[in-house]
């Protein structure tokens, strides 16, 4: 009966990746948030592909790799250049944008 009584504290996602991977602005959450971004990156490359109803074959001949480097890009940006994405994307007819931030001043890349 104990057991029902105890209420389960609720927490926010960004609660829960600070107790365990640390505040942002740490190694280890910057690492984490950083393979996130890869990851949806992969997936919205393929995505696009798809949309454009491109192999990946087809997506390579069009930036000049083998099918193979299209499909390690769609499973694993972390590799890979920025001049690679951006051929990537233009080939897929793509708006990009890019936003750096450093020391409290960003930057914003069309």
């Amino acid at each position: 009966m104990a057991a029902k009584n105890r209420k389960m504290k609720m927490m926010t996602l960004d609660q829960m990746k600070d107790q365990d991977l640390g505040k942002v602005g740490t190694p280890e959450r910057d690492t984490y948030e950083f393979d996130l971004r890869m990851e949806i990156l992969g997936d919205t490359i393929k995505s696009v592909r798809k949309e454009r109803n491109l192999t990946q074959e087809e997506l390579g001949k069009l930036i000049g790799v083998q099918k193979s480097q299209i499909s390690k890009l769609e499973r694993n940006t972390k590799n890979v250049t920025v001049e690679t994405i951006l051929k990537v994307f233009q080939a897929l007819e793509a708006n990009v944008r890019f936003r750096v931030e450093m020391n409290d001043v960003e930057f914003e890349v069309a």
